[in-house]
C-alpha cells in the first residue's frame, strides 16, 4: 500500500523540513512539496518526524547466570515500538571459534523469531582457541561487521586478552570492520563474596574503565585498527580519550554511550531500591556523570544495554555475586536523552550507526531507503510511566518529559499507531554496504 504523510515537520540531513513523504512498497519513495496520490493520505500536522531509531545494544533473553533477562525478543521489540527503535543490535553468545560461531548465529536467530523490529546481532568472541582470520571471515558471511569482546570477566571465561585484541585490530584494517568491547581493567576489579550489590561502583571503579580504554586507544592508534568502545560510563575516562587521543576519536577509536550514565549517578544506589540500579560498568560520582554530559559531543552513539529483570530478582539476590546486572530501557532512551540534549542526540541513534555498522537502508530518511520513522508529539509535561514489555519497573519512571512517541512506522507500516501497539514483522538485516571509516 503507497502512503503519503503530509504536514510533519521533518528531520532530514540535520535540519527539520516541512515537506511530504511518499511511500511505496516499504521505502521512501518521494520526499518533497507535491501532493502524490497514494492509497492512505497521513495527516502528520504538529507532529515532528525523524528516522525510525537504532538501538545497537541490547540482550534480549540473556542468561546471566543466576537469571534470564526477561524481555525476550517478542515483549522486548514491543519496548523498541513504544520507542520509536525500529531496529535493534543484539549480541551472539561468546564463542571461541569459527565453527562455534556459526552455531551461536543458527541458535541466536531462531530465539530473535517473532521478532516485532528489524534485527541484528554483533558477533562475540571469548578465549579464542581458534585462527581468528577464520573466525573474521566467518563473521563477514553470516553478514555481520562487527566482534564484540570483553576486557573482563575472566572468571565465566568471557575475557579476550591484550594479544588477540592487538591481532584483531590489525585484522580490522583488512577486512574493514569494527572490534567492538566492554573495556574493564580485569586486574581492578574486585568480587569480593562480602559485597552487596549496591557496593558495585567500588567492586568496578573508574580506573577499572579509564585505565584499560586509554590502553586500547594506544592500541588502535598503533596498529590504525578500528575500535568501538560500548557504554562508556565515565565522563572521566572520555575526558582523558580527548585529551590524550583527541586525533583518533571518530576516526579509529568511537565511543557509545548510555542514557542511565547521563541520567543518574551512583549515589542513587544507596538509596533504599539502589538494587534496581546495577548493571557493569556501574554508575560513576556526580562530577563524571557531569563530565560526561560536558563532553556528549565525543559520544558517537548511544545504546540502551537494554537487559531487563523483575525487581523481584534483583532484590532476591542482594550480593553482587550472583546479583542480576542489567536494566530495561529501550522504551524511554529517546524521550529521556532528547530533554537533556535536544536535537544534536538524533544523529548518535540514527544516521551514524547505520554508517558505523553498514546498513545503507537505515538511519536516514532519504530516497531508496526502509521507510522506518518516529512520530513525535509536544505534550504538557507528564512523567514516564512503567514499560510494555515483560519488566516490571523503570529506572526511569518519574522522569518528567514534554513529549511522546505517538506512532512508530517499520517500512511503511504502523507497529505502534496514536500510542497503541499493532505489532510489527522484523526481519534480519545485514551489512550491506562497505563500512569507511
Amino acid at each position: 500500500m503507497s502512503k503519503l504523510i503530509t504536514k510533519g515537520k521533518v528531520y532530514i540531513d540535520g535540519k527539520w523540513q516541512n515537506v511530504n513523504i511518499f511511500i511505496k512498497d516499504g521505502r521512501f519513495a518521494y520526499i518533497g512539496n507535491d501532493f502524490l496520490e497514494a492509497e492512505e493520505v497521513i495527516d502528520a500536522e504538529g507532529l515532528k518526524i525523524i528516522p525510525g531509531l537504532i538501538d545497537p545494544h541490547v540482550h534480549f533473553a540473556l542468561y546471566c547466570g543466576t537469571v534470564t533477562s526477561v524481555d525476550d525478543f517478542i515483549s522486548g521489540s514491543k519496548c523498541a515500538a513504544y520507542g520509536g527503535v525500529t531496529t535493534i543490535i543484539d549480541f551472539l553468545d561468546p564463542t571461541r571459534n569459527a565453527e562455534e560461531l556459526e552455531q551461536s548465529f543458527k541458535e541466536r536467530l531462531a530465539l530473535a523469531e517473532g521478532c516485532n523490529v528489524d534485527y541484528h546481532f554483533h558477533s562475540c568472541i571469548r578465549e579464542p582457541n581458534g585462527d581468528l582470520e577464520e573466525y573474521v571471515s566467518m563473521m563477514k558471511k553470516l553478514g555481520m561487521n562487527t566482534i564484540k569482546l570483553f576486557t573482563t570477566y575472566s572468571e565465566t571465561h568471557r575475557r579476550t586478552y591484550d594479544k588477540d585484541i592487538i591481532e584483531l585490530l590489525k585484522l580490522t584494517k583488512k577486512y574493514n570492520f569494527l572490534v567492538t568491547a566492554h573495556i574493564e581493567n580485569d586486574e581492578l576489579v574486585s568480587l569480593k563474596p562480602e559485597y552487596p550489590c549496591t557496593y558495585i561502583a567500588e567492586a568496578r571503579p573508574s580506573e577499572c574503565e579509564i585505565s584499560e580504554a586509554l590502553k586500547l586507544a594506544g592500541y588502535a592508534k598503533e596498529t590504525k585498527g578500528y575500535l568501538y568502545m560500548v557504554h562508556c560510563s565515565s565522563g572521566e575516562t572520555l575526558s582523558q580519550l580527548v585529551k590524550q587521543y583527541g586525533d583518533i576519536l571518530g576516526k579509529h577509536f568511537f565511543v557509545e554511550s548510555c542514557p542511565q550514565y547521563f541520567a543518574y549517578n551512583k549515589e542513587v544506589l544507596n538509596t533504599e531500591k539502589g538494587y534496581l540500579y546495577t548493571f557493569a560498568p556501574p554508575l560513576r560520582s556526580k562530577k563524571e556523570q557531569e563530565l560526561l554530559i560536558k563532553n556528549i559531543d565525543y559520544v558517537n552513539t548511544i545504546g540502551t544495554d537494554h537487559c531487563s529483570f523483575m525487581s523481584e530478582d534483583k532484590k532476591s539476590h542482594p550480593m553482587l555475586v550472583g546479583h542480576p546486572l542489567g536494566i530495561g530501557g529501550i522504551e524511554s532512551s529517546f524521550v529521556v536523552m532528547h530533554k537533556l540534549f535536544g536535537d544534536k542526540i538524533i544523529d548518535k541513534m540514527t544516521a551514524n550507526l547505520a554508517d558505523l555498522e553498514g546498513f545503507s537502508k537505515k538511519g536516514r530518511i532519504k530516497l531508496g531507503n526502509d521507510a522506518d520513522l518516529v512520530f513525535i508529539k509536544d505534550v504538557p509535561e507528564y512523567p514516564i510511566g512503567k514499560p510494555h514489555g515483560t519488566c516490571d519497573y523503570s529506572i526511569y519512571e518519574g522522569i518528567k518529559v514534554k513529549e511522546k512517541i505517538v506512532h512508530t512506522m517499520l517500512r511503511g507500516k504502523f507497529i505502534l499507531k496514536d500510542e497503541e501497539f499493532l505489532g510489527g514483522k522484523g526481519e534480519l538485516i545485514n551489512c550491506d554496504k562497505e563500512v569507511k571509516f
